[in-house]
Protein backbone atom coordinates (compact mmCIF):
# COMPACT_ATOMS: atom_id res chain seq x y z
CA UNK A 1 0.00 0.00 0.00
CA UNK A 2 1.02 3.68 -0.40
CA UNK A 3 2.09 5.26 2.81
CA UNK A 4 3.79 8.82 3.37
CA UNK A 5 6.55 8.29 5.05
CA UNK A 6 9.63 10.71 7.40
CA UNK A 7 12.73 9.90 7.03
CA UNK A 8 14.76 12.71 8.00
CA UNK A 9 14.49 16.12 8.41
CA UNK A 10 13.10 18.04 4.80
CA UNK A 11 12.60 14.26 3.98
CA UNK A 12 9.53 12.84 3.39
CA UNK A 13 8.37 10.13 1.02
CA UNK A 14 5.53 8.41 -0.61
CA UNK A 15 6.77 5.21 -0.68
CA UNK A 16 5.18 1.30 -0.87
CA UNK A 17 4.79 -0.75 2.06
CA UNK A 18 3.09 -3.64 2.89
CA UNK A 19 -0.29 -3.41 4.67
CA UNK A 20 -0.85 -4.01 8.59
CA UNK A 21 -1.91 -7.00 10.00
CA UNK A 22 -4.22 -6.96 13.15
CA UNK A 23 -3.40 -8.46 16.19
CA UNK A 24 -5.77 -9.25 19.25
CA UNK A 25 -8.20 -6.07 20.05
CA UNK A 26 -7.01 -4.44 16.92
CA UNK A 27 -9.21 -3.38 14.01
CA UNK A 28 -7.95 -2.33 10.38
CA UNK A 29 -9.29 0.92 8.74
CA UNK A 30 -9.40 1.97 5.16
CA UNK A 31 -8.51 5.71 5.65
CA UNK A 32 -10.83 8.24 4.03
CA UNK A 33 -9.83 11.13 4.90
CA UNK A 34 -6.04 12.49 6.52
CA UNK A 35 -5.42 16.19 7.70
CA UNK A 36 -2.26 17.68 7.79
CA UNK A 37 -1.72 18.92 11.09
CA UNK A 38 0.84 21.88 12.16
CA UNK A 39 2.68 18.96 13.68
CA UNK A 40 3.48 17.36 10.62
CA UNK A 41 4.71 20.65 9.58
CA UNK A 42 6.95 20.97 12.39
CA UNK A 43 8.44 17.68 11.81
CA UNK A 44 8.94 17.99 7.99
CA UNK A 45 11.11 21.18 8.86
CA UNK A 46 12.32 21.40 12.22
CA UNK A 47 12.18 17.67 13.38
CA UNK A 48 12.34 15.39 14.95
CA UNK A 49 10.24 16.79 17.87
CA UNK A 50 7.94 13.59 18.39
CA UNK A 51 9.12 10.97 15.80
CA UNK A 52 11.83 8.65 17.48
CA UNK A 53 15.09 8.34 15.92
CA UNK A 54 18.39 6.48 17.14
CA UNK A 55 16.16 5.20 19.71
CA UNK A 56 13.30 2.80 19.29
CA UNK A 57 9.72 4.15 20.96
CA UNK A 58 9.43 2.35 24.15
CA UNK A 59 5.28 2.33 23.16
CA UNK A 60 5.29 1.17 20.11
CA UNK A 61 9.38 -0.09 19.58
CA UNK A 62 9.21 1.79 16.18
CA UNK A 63 11.94 4.11 14.65
CA UNK A 64 12.16 6.54 11.88
CA UNK A 65 11.38 6.29 9.01
CA UNK A 66 7.60 5.97 10.43
CA UNK A 67 4.45 6.60 8.81
CA UNK A 68 2.79 10.00 9.01
CA UNK A 69 -0.74 11.50 9.64
CA UNK A 70 -2.95 11.37 13.13
CA UNK A 71 -5.82 13.63 11.92
CA UNK A 72 -8.38 10.73 10.33
CA UNK A 73 -11.08 9.21 9.80
CA UNK A 74 -12.04 6.12 7.89
CA UNK A 75 -14.41 2.57 7.56
CA UNK A 76 -13.54 -0.52 9.67
CA UNK A 77 -12.84 -3.53 6.90
CA UNK A 78 -11.77 -6.36 9.46
CA UNK A 79 -12.10 -6.74 13.11
CA UNK A 80 -9.61 -8.73 15.72
CA UNK A 81 -10.12 -11.38 17.94
CA UNK A 82 -12.01 -10.15 21.09
CA UNK A 83 -12.96 -6.84 19.17
CA UNK A 84 -16.73 -6.64 20.78
CA UNK A 85 -17.82 -2.80 20.19
CA UNK A 86 -16.93 -2.47 16.52
CA UNK A 87 -17.82 -4.47 13.18
CA UNK A 88 -16.91 -4.17 9.68
CA UNK A 89 -18.61 -1.39 7.80
CA UNK A 90 -18.27 0.79 10.98
CA UNK A 91 -17.51 4.50 10.40
CA UNK A 92 -14.96 5.84 13.07
CA UNK A 93 -12.29 8.46 14.04
CA UNK A 94 -8.76 7.82 15.70
CA UNK A 95 -7.86 9.80 19.20
CA UNK A 96 -4.17 8.36 18.39
CA UNK A 97 -2.33 8.49 21.99
CA UNK A 98 -0.61 6.15 23.02
CA UNK A 99 -0.05 5.88 26.38
CA UNK A 100 1.47 2.93 29.38
CA UNK A 101 -1.41 2.26 30.60
CA UNK A 102 -3.92 3.05 27.51
CA UNK A 103 -6.39 6.07 28.05
CA UNK A 104 -6.74 5.92 32.46
CA UNK A 105 -5.93 8.77 34.28
CA UNK A 106 -3.64 12.20 32.76
CA UNK A 107 -2.78 9.65 29.53
CA UNK A 108 -1.96 12.68 27.64
CA UNK A 109 1.20 13.04 30.39
CA UNK A 110 2.21 9.70 30.07
CA UNK A 111 6.02 9.90 30.20
CA UNK A 112 6.06 7.58 27.60
CA UNK A 113 3.08 9.47 25.45
CA UNK A 114 3.28 9.30 21.91
CA UNK A 115 1.13 9.95 18.61
CA UNK A 116 0.10 7.25 16.33
CA UNK A 117 1.70 9.12 12.99
CA UNK A 118 4.05 10.59 14.98
CA UNK A 119 5.82 7.89 17.21
CA UNK A 120 5.15 5.04 14.87
CA UNK A 121 2.04 2.38 14.66
CA UNK A 122 1.13 3.36 11.01
CA UNK A 123 -0.37 6.64 10.12
CA UNK A 124 -3.18 8.04 8.94
CA UNK A 125 -1.41 8.93 5.25
CA UNK A 126 -1.16 5.62 4.00
CA UNK A 127 -4.37 3.32 2.64
CA UNK A 128 -4.70 1.29 5.77
CA UNK A 129 -4.43 1.28 9.30
CA UNK A 130 -4.23 -1.24 12.01
CA UNK A 131 -5.46 0.32 15.43
CA UNK A 132 -6.77 -0.81 19.95
CA UNK A 133 -10.09 -1.01 19.48
CA UNK A 134 -9.63 1.83 22.53
CA UNK A 135 -8.55 4.05 20.13
CA UNK A 136 -11.74 4.22 18.28
CA UNK A 137 -15.09 6.55 18.41
CA UNK A 138 -18.03 5.85 16.33
CA UNK A 139 -18.42 8.49 13.58
CA UNK A 140 -22.29 9.66 13.79
CA UNK A 141 -24.17 8.75 10.70
CA UNK A 142 -25.17 12.77 10.13
CA UNK A 143 -21.37 13.63 10.41
CA UNK A 144 -19.27 13.32 7.00
CA UNK A 145 -15.51 11.43 6.74
CA UNK A 146 -14.23 14.95 5.85
CA UNK A 147 -15.80 16.27 9.11
CA UNK A 148 -14.10 13.18 10.88
CA UNK A 149 -10.98 13.98 10.07
CA UNK A 150 -11.35 17.33 11.99
CA UNK A 151 -11.91 16.18 15.13
CA UNK A 152 -8.87 15.44 16.14
CA UNK A 153 -7.55 18.93 15.70
CA UNK A 154 -10.62 19.93 17.72
CA UNK A 155 -9.76 17.87 20.33
CA UNK A 156 -6.61 19.75 20.80
CA UNK A 157 -8.76 23.44 20.61
CA UNK A 158 -11.55 22.48 23.45
CA UNK A 159 -9.01 20.71 25.22
CA UNK A 160 -6.92 24.27 25.60
CA UNK A 161 -10.12 25.86 26.09
CA UNK A 162 -10.95 23.56 28.97
CA UNK A 163 -8.29 23.87 30.31
CA UNK A 164 -8.03 27.34 30.67
CA UNK A 165 -10.03 29.92 33.00
CA UNK A 166 -11.98 31.18 30.48
CA UNK A 167 -15.71 31.79 31.76
CA UNK A 168 -19.08 32.90 29.89
CA UNK A 169 -18.79 36.37 29.38
CA UNK A 170 -15.06 36.63 29.19
CA UNK A 171 -12.64 37.99 26.63
CA UNK A 172 -10.09 36.58 24.42
CA UNK A 173 -7.44 36.93 22.63
CA UNK A 174 -6.20 33.73 19.95
CA UNK A 175 -2.86 34.93 18.31
CA UNK A 176 -2.22 32.94 15.07
CA UNK A 177 -5.42 31.53 13.10
CA UNK A 178 -4.03 29.12 11.33
CA UNK A 179 -6.15 25.54 11.58
CA UNK A 180 -5.40 25.24 15.41
CA UNK A 181 -6.32 28.94 16.18
CA UNK A 182 -9.51 29.20 13.96
CA UNK A 183 -10.63 26.05 16.00
CA UNK A 184 -9.82 27.70 18.99
CA UNK A 185 -11.76 30.48 18.72
CA UNK A 186 -14.89 28.03 17.90
CA UNK A 187 -14.24 26.33 21.27
CA UNK A 188 -14.60 29.66 23.18
CA UNK A 189 -17.78 30.50 21.11
CA UNK A 190 -18.94 27.10 22.95
CA UNK A 191 -17.44 28.24 26.01
CA UNK A 192 -19.77 31.24 26.26
CA UNK A 193 -16.48 34.24 25.49
CA UNK A 194 -17.76 37.22 24.91
CA UNK A 195 -15.52 39.21 22.44
CA UNK A 196 -12.72 36.66 21.12
CA UNK A 197 -10.06 38.84 19.30
CA UNK A 198 -7.96 36.91 16.21
CA UNK A 199 -4.45 38.30 15.45
CA UNK A 200 -3.55 37.49 12.11
CA UNK A 201 -1.97 38.31 9.45
CA UNK A 202 -2.94 36.17 6.08
CA UNK A 203 -6.17 38.51 4.51
CA UNK A 204 -7.36 34.62 3.73
CA UNK A 205 -6.97 33.28 7.46
CA UNK A 206 -8.66 37.29 8.78
CA UNK A 207 -11.40 36.16 6.71
CA UNK A 208 -12.42 33.06 8.22
CA UNK A 209 -11.73 33.85 11.50
CA UNK A 210 -14.25 37.05 10.99
CA UNK A 211 -16.61 33.94 9.68
CA UNK A 212 -16.23 32.23 12.72
CA UNK A 213 -17.52 35.76 14.71
CA UNK A 214 -13.95 36.94 15.95
CA UNK A 215 -12.64 40.62 15.89
CA UNK A 216 -9.82 40.14 13.36
CA UNK A 217 -6.78 42.84 14.56
CA UNK A 218 -3.86 42.83 11.82
CA UNK A 219 -0.75 43.04 13.66
CA UNK A 220 0.39 45.18 10.14
CA UNK A 221 -1.88 48.30 11.15
CA UNK A 222 -1.02 48.80 13.83
CA UNK A 223 2.22 50.00 15.75
CA UNK A 224 1.39 48.38 19.18
CA UNK A 225 -0.59 45.22 18.76
CA UNK A 226 -0.59 44.98 22.28
CA UNK A 227 -2.03 48.27 23.26
CA UNK A 228 -4.70 48.24 20.58
CA UNK A 229 -5.89 45.52 21.99
CA UNK A 230 -5.35 47.34 25.84
CA UNK A 231 -7.63 50.62 24.08
CA UNK A 232 -10.32 47.84 22.89
CA UNK A 233 -10.60 46.05 26.40
CA UNK A 234 -10.06 47.85 29.06
CA UNK A 235 -6.73 46.70 30.01
CA UNK A 236 -6.45 43.55 28.02
CA UNK A 237 -8.30 40.09 27.90
CA UNK A 238 -8.96 37.59 30.42
CA UNK A 239 -7.39 34.87 28.50
CA UNK A 240 -4.96 34.86 25.32
CA UNK A 241 -3.90 31.45 23.39
CA UNK A 242 -0.81 31.59 21.56
CA UNK A 243 -1.06 29.63 18.55
CA UNK A 244 1.98 30.43 16.51
CA UNK A 245 5.23 29.18 18.04
CA UNK A 246 6.63 32.35 16.91
CA UNK A 247 8.78 33.83 20.45
CA UNK A 248 7.18 37.92 19.67
CA UNK A 249 4.03 36.54 19.34
CA UNK A 250 4.14 34.88 22.56
CA UNK A 251 5.47 37.86 24.19
CA UNK A 252 2.64 40.07 22.84
CA UNK A 253 -0.15 37.25 24.11
CA UNK A 254 1.51 37.34 27.54
CA UNK A 255 1.22 41.52 27.50
CA UNK A 256 -2.10 41.25 25.78
CA UNK A 257 -3.81 39.65 29.38
CA UNK A 258 -5.29 41.61 31.70
CA UNK A 259 -4.63 42.05 35.18
CA UNK A 260 -4.43 37.89 36.46
CA UNK A 261 -5.25 37.35 32.88
CA UNK A 262 -3.88 34.10 31.92
CA UNK A 263 -1.97 32.97 28.57
CA UNK A 264 -2.37 29.29 27.39
CA UNK A 265 0.67 28.27 25.25
CA UNK A 266 -1.11 25.68 22.00
CA UNK A 267 1.90 25.30 20.24
CA UNK A 268 4.76 22.87 19.40
CA UNK A 269 8.03 24.73 19.48
CA UNK A 270 10.82 23.97 17.64
CA UNK A 271 13.36 26.81 19.31
CA UNK A 272 13.36 28.24 22.09
CA UNK A 273 11.28 32.15 22.83
CA UNK A 274 12.37 34.69 25.58
CA UNK A 275 9.59 36.05 27.84
CA UNK A 276 10.13 39.13 30.48
CA UNK A 277 9.32 37.84 34.05
CA UNK A 278 8.01 41.15 34.69
CA UNK A 279 5.27 41.12 32.48
CA UNK A 280 3.77 37.82 34.54
CA UNK A 281 5.21 39.28 38.25
CA UNK A 282 3.96 42.73 38.47
CA UNK A 283 0.69 41.97 36.99
CA UNK A 284 -0.03 38.02 38.81
CA UNK A 285 -0.46 37.00 35.52
CA UNK A 286 0.13 32.89 34.68
CA UNK A 287 0.67 31.30 31.78
CA UNK A 288 0.08 27.43 31.37
CA UNK A 289 0.98 24.80 28.29
CA UNK A 290 -1.38 21.82 27.11
CA UNK A 291 0.02 19.00 25.28
CA UNK A 292 -2.94 17.01 23.04
CA UNK A 293 -5.68 16.18 25.01
CA UNK A 294 -7.70 13.79 27.03
CA UNK A 295 -11.04 12.50 27.74
CA UNK A 296 -12.92 15.25 25.08
CA UNK A 297 -13.77 13.47 21.84
CA UNK A 298 -17.51 12.74 22.81
CA UNK A 299 -17.27 16.25 23.44
CA UNK A 300 -16.08 17.43 20.12
CA UNK A 301 -18.50 15.27 18.59
CA UNK A 302 -21.66 16.15 19.90
CA UNK A 303 -20.50 19.84 19.03
CA UNK A 304 -19.90 19.04 15.30
CA UNK A 305 -23.40 17.65 15.85
CA UNK A 306 -24.63 21.21 16.53
CA UNK A 307 -22.73 22.87 13.69
CA UNK A 308 -19.61 23.82 15.46
CA UNK A 309 -15.79 22.74 13.75
CA UNK A 310 -17.33 22.78 10.56
CA UNK A 311 -15.38 21.04 7.94
CA UNK A 312 -16.98 23.66 5.06
CA UNK A 313 -15.70 26.24 7.04
CA UNK A 314 -12.40 24.83 7.35
CA UNK A 315 -11.30 22.81 4.57
CA UNK A 316 -9.70 25.45 1.96
CA UNK A 317 -8.23 21.89 -0.54
CA UNK A 318 -8.77 18.02 -1.12
CA UNK A 319 -5.95 16.50 -2.24
CA UNK A 320 -4.88 12.52 -3.12
CA UNK A 321 -2.53 10.90 -1.36
CA UNK A 322 -0.32 10.84 -4.82
CA UNK A 323 -0.11 14.47 -4.52
CA UNK A 324 0.77 14.87 -0.48
CA UNK A 325 4.07 16.39 -0.54
CA UNK A 326 3.84 19.12 -2.85
CA UNK A 327 0.31 19.91 -2.99
CA UNK A 328 0.08 19.62 0.41
CA UNK A 329 2.87 20.21 2.56
CA UNK A 330 4.76 22.61 0.15
CA UNK A 331 1.01 24.18 -0.23
CA UNK A 332 0.56 25.00 3.78
CA UNK A 333 4.51 26.17 3.99
CA UNK A 334 4.33 28.22 0.89
CA UNK A 335 0.65 29.58 0.84
CA UNK A 336 -0.67 31.11 3.64
CA UNK A 337 -4.41 31.40 2.14
CA UNK A 338 -4.60 27.66 3.41
CA UNK A 339 -6.14 26.40 6.58
CA UNK A 340 -7.13 22.98 6.56
CA UNK A 341 -5.72 20.15 3.85
CA UNK A 342 -7.07 16.99 3.36
CA UNK A 343 -5.88 14.16 2.28
CA UNK A 344 -7.57 10.78 0.51
CA UNK A 345 -5.39 7.48 0.10
CA UNK A 346 -8.50 6.74 -2.32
Amino acid sequence: MKALRWHNQKDIRLENIEEPKITSGQVKIKVKWCGICGSDLHEYLGGPIFIPVGEPHPLTNEVAPVTLGHEFSGEVVEVGEGVSNYKIGDRVVVEPIFATHGHQGAYNLDENMGFLGLAGGGGGFSEYVAVDEELLFKLPDELSYEQGALVEPSAVALYAVRSSKVQAGDTAAVFGCGPIGLLVIEALKAAGASDIYAIELSPERQAKAEELGAIVINPADYQDVVAEIAGRTNGGVDVSFEVTGVPVVLKQAIQSTSIAGETVIVSIWEKGAEILPNDIVIKERTIKGIIGYRDVFPAVLNLMRKGYFSADKLVTKKIKLDNVVEEGFHSLIEEKKQVKILVSAE
